[in-house]
């Protein structure tokens, strides 16, 4: 009988993949990370009441349950990198460097301490072995498919991952989790990041890392100051909302200059690039379909729609991305996936966008 353990969060996903694994006959040890540590409240995957309601689904499922304090690796990896890509003026990407350092890496090290066999998420993605490699598909629920986020996944981790709800549509899921009894049935989803409080990212920053908080300008396309900022931290690119300037037309933030401290505002048209740059670049399969330029569809934002382009590799690791039309609000930091159909080929982290 195979052993897997699941990462369970305390949502309907997890929960529910952990049943269906149970059902199946596999030998399941349900595992709550602790992440972090929020003094006993509850945000998301995190605090008390996710972990009771985790241990619930154990309960009624008639498995094994355990809390994995994860939350030294955490801090070393991803709150680290969260709080350096701040530092460099760029959005970080947190959901995608958790995927990799945690529940695809630190997990899969503490199902190697326990003797498991595979680990298991309630991811919306696909993993088929295909003439002796692993290939990773997007979920088979459009409107659920979180394969941008695991685009670091590589052979031996596929190879080791199950996803049962990937398979399914969130319906049938949520259908599922009726049956089984379970109290997360109508539990929603999470849609903030679990280690910000409130999702106030600006109040967060502004404490865990005071030297964030610089004053600067507000600038237009023109260098004419409109007003000024207390973090570039604050904004991204493509950023509407909450500018604190008017200029009597939509206006946008289309640049952030890390080296004048400033943020540049102008109109929906500033946002157009032709192309970018990744680095940090990781491939499912190892290496890259082609050496060389090939054709393929890419993502530049987790729920945007995929658009053509020509991928090119680098020797250093790296990717160039030219668009066959132009797309908007390319933010550094944030992730390129490049697919071809349904196949998630891999990824790397926007370094540059290009006009």
């Amino acid at each position: 009988m195979p052993s897997v353990l699941v990462a369970m969060s305390g949502g309907v996903d997890s929960s529910v993949s952990a049943c269906l694994l149970a059902e199946q006959g596999y030998d399941v040890l349900g595992s709550h990370m602790k992440l972090v540590h929020l003094d006993g409240v509850d945000h998301g995957c995190c605090g008390p009441q996710a972990e009771a309601d985790a241990r619930e689904v154990a309960r009624i499922g008639g498995f094994d349950f355990e809390v994995a304090d994860m939350s030294s690796e955490f801090a070393d990896t991803v709150l680290a990198d969260f709080f350096s890509e701040h530092d460099e003026g760029r959005t970080p990407n947190p959901c995608a460097r958790c995927n990799e350092h945690i529940k695809f890496g630190a997990f899969l090290r503490r199902a190697d301490e326990l003797g498991i066999d595979f680990v298991a998420t309630g991811h919306y993605v696909r993993a088929m072995g295909d003439g002796g490699r692993w290939r990773l598909l997007r979920g088979l629920d459009p409107a659920k498919d979180q394969s941008y986020m695991l685009y670091t996944m590589g052979q031996s981790e596929l190879g080791r991952s199950l996803f049962p709800v990937g398979w399914q549509t969130k319906a049938e899921t949520r259908g599922h989790a009726e049956r089984l009894g379970l109290p997360v049935a109508g539990k929603p989803d999470s849609q903030e990041v679990c280690f910000v409080p409130g999702a106030d990212h600006a109040a967060f920053l502004s404490e865990r890392a005071p030297r964030l908080v610089r004053r600067g300008e507000i600038v237009d396309r023109a260098g004419a100051v409109l007003g000024m900022h207390e973090g570039m931290f604050r904004y991204t690119i493509g950023q509407r909302r909450g500018l604190g300037v008017s200029t009597g037309e939509r206006t946008f933030v289309v640049d952030l200059e890390r080296h004048t401290n400033r943020v540049v505002v102008g109109p929906v048209e500033l946002l157009a690039r032709i192309g970018l740059t990744a680095d940090r670049v990781t491939w499912v399969a190892g290496g890259p379909p082609s050496p060389g330029p090939f054709e393929a569809e890419v993502r530049i934002r987790y729920r945007g729609a995929a658009a053509a382009a020509v991928v090119e590799p680098t020797e250093d690791d790296r990717i160039h991305v030219e668009f066959r039309s132009p797309q908007r609000a390319i933010a550094p930091g944030q992730a390129v996936v490049v697919y071809a159909g349904e196949e998630l080929l891999g990824g790397g982290r926007i370094v540059e966008s290009i006009r």
